[in-house]
């Protein structure tokens, strides 16, 4: 997986989900906003899972696996 400017790092894609859920929780926006926000991190939550399937495909093939759990 490479780095642009387009696709957030890991670290920045979570930062960003963390504010974004602060934002929710915190109220006092409008459903437009709302669902603008709502629909940002969905974005986000799938961006850092893409982040950690990807290291997970890594960890496995440096380990010699091809499956989640065999060893």
């Amino acid at each position: 997986m490479t780095d642009s400017p387009a696709r957030p790092t890991f670290e920045q894609a979570r930062d960003e989900l963390t504010d974004v859920v602060r934002r929710l929780e915190a109220g006092g926006t409008t459903l437009e906003e709302s669902l603008a926000l709502w629909e940002r991190g969905e974005a986000l939550a799938t961006i850092c899972q893409e982040w950690l399937d990807a290291a997970r495909a890594r960890l496995d093939t440096a380990r010699g696996t091809t499956e989640h759990g065999a060893d």
